[in-house]
């Protein structure tokens, strides 16, 4: 020990001083350290209360998105609700309507549950060529969270549905009333009237106090601000689900209620924007996902899809949530093609883009999960172009 420090030079010393004086004093909220800079993109519509922002998931550790880095897609803007005057209409096709306060639905059996949220038009740039240059701007509309709340069959038994209802509207408190027509098949399943997120309140950008949870299904449906639910025979063909959210086809027809989420993965390391500082060994990692249930196999390529082979999975891996994969690499300093594969419990194969446009075409901005390739160049930078 007295021979490491024996080259130690004045600077050192004063550093080792500097760590000894005190530090911040408590506070009310942890924040986190003035060295991490991780921050959501945004971009907005034509209005400033409309747009997106998106997750920096190359910078995220494990499957857990923080709260405060969650994706966001506003229509019109974040509503500042009380919790104590916010209440749930269910009404419609039910036996017994009724109204729910915040403080009814807390009195609820709850459950806590991790799941992603991806918006349907995640990674829409990809549609075209070279545009995706990085995981943030191409794939940031994707998160995942534990989510607490109530289940939605729960709610709908204390209610009682009548024999004809087969769809129920959601509709939020927020300023343009966002409206989705939901089958009842998928409330009986999974989903929740959740009103927590990772261990705390819904953050307001979230929907605080209340929103829909459809898990695996595209986030457009799962409604923030929920205000009401108004159970019907048939769907009601809104805005958000004619002329957004469908998927126009090469026939000029256009596919609706293209709900759930198809198996999709990620590359987040070595990514778009980033650079390797040379030869050597290197962690390659990243995420996959998928509404169709639990990811079974990541395979990663470096030679662009010409071979293949298995990534580990982390565990846990859980359904319709996201799913971490790793795989030791050793770069040889030369040009290299990288990507990932998902594969579900389904047996759904993540296809490559050629194999998407082939049978959907280019018209549809909407459910795009492709293959995505990294390129790096032999000076170690990272690009979605060819090197």
């Amino acid at each position: 020990m007295l021979q490491l420090g024996v080259g130690l030079g004045s600077g050192m010393l004063t550093r080792a001083q500097e760590l000894r004086t005190l530090g911040k004093p408590l506070s009310g909220y942890g924040e986190r350290s003035p060295y991490v800079k991780a921050a959501r993109t945004t971009r907005q519509s034509k209005t400033p209360e409309a747009g997106s922002s998106a997750s920096p998931l190359a910078e995220q550790y494990g499957i857990l998105t923080p709260s405060a880095l969650h994706y966001e897609r506003h229509h019109a803007g974040v509503p500042a609700i009380d919790p104590a005057q916010h209440t749930l209409l269910i009404h419609g096709l039910v036996n017994r309507p009724l109204v729910f306060s915040m403080a009814d639905l807390k009195r609820l059996p709850s459950v806590s549950r991790i799941h992603f949220l991806e918006c349907g038009g995640n990674s829409g740039s990809e549609w075209q060529p070279k545009t995706g240059v990085d995981v943030q701007r191409s794939y940031g509309l994707a998160s995942c969270s534990e989510w607490t709340g109530v289940p939605l069959r729960t709610v709908l038994e204390l209610v009682g549905l009548k024999p004809e209802a087969k769809w129920m509207i959601a509709e939020g408190a927020d300023a343009c009333r966002m409206q989705r027509s939901v089958p009842l098949g998928k409330e009986l399943d999974d989903a929740m009237l959740a009103y927590g997120q990772n261990g705390e309140p819904l953050r307001p950008e979230q929907g605080f106090p209340l929103r829909l949870l459809t898990p695996g299904w595209e986030g457009n449906i799962q409604v923030k601000w929920l205000r009401r639910l108004h159970v019907t025979a048939e769907p009601y063909y809104v805005r958000d689900e004619t002329s957004k959210y469908s998927d126009l086809m090469p026939d000029g027809k256009a596919r609706v209620f293209t709900l759930m989420q198809e198996a999709k993965s990620v590359i987040t390391f070595p990514s778009g924007g980033q650079r390797l500082p040379g030869a050597g060994r290197y962690e390659v990692t990243g995420l996959a996902w998928t509404g169709r249930g639990k990811i079974t196999r990541v395979e990663v390529t470096f030679d662009g899809g010409q071979t293949w082979q298995n990534a580990p999975l982390d565990a846990p891996v859980l359904r319709k949530a996201f799913t971490r994969f790793r795989l030791p690499w050793v770069w040889n300093g030369k040009p290299a093609a990288i990507a990932s594969r998902a594969t579900d419990e389904s047996g759904y194969v993540q296809p490559t883009r050629e194999e998407l446009i082939a049978v959907r075409g280019t018209n549809s901005g909407f459910h795009f999960n492709g293959i995505k390739v990294w390129n790096i160049g032999a000076d170690g930078s990272v690009t979605h172009v060819e090197a």
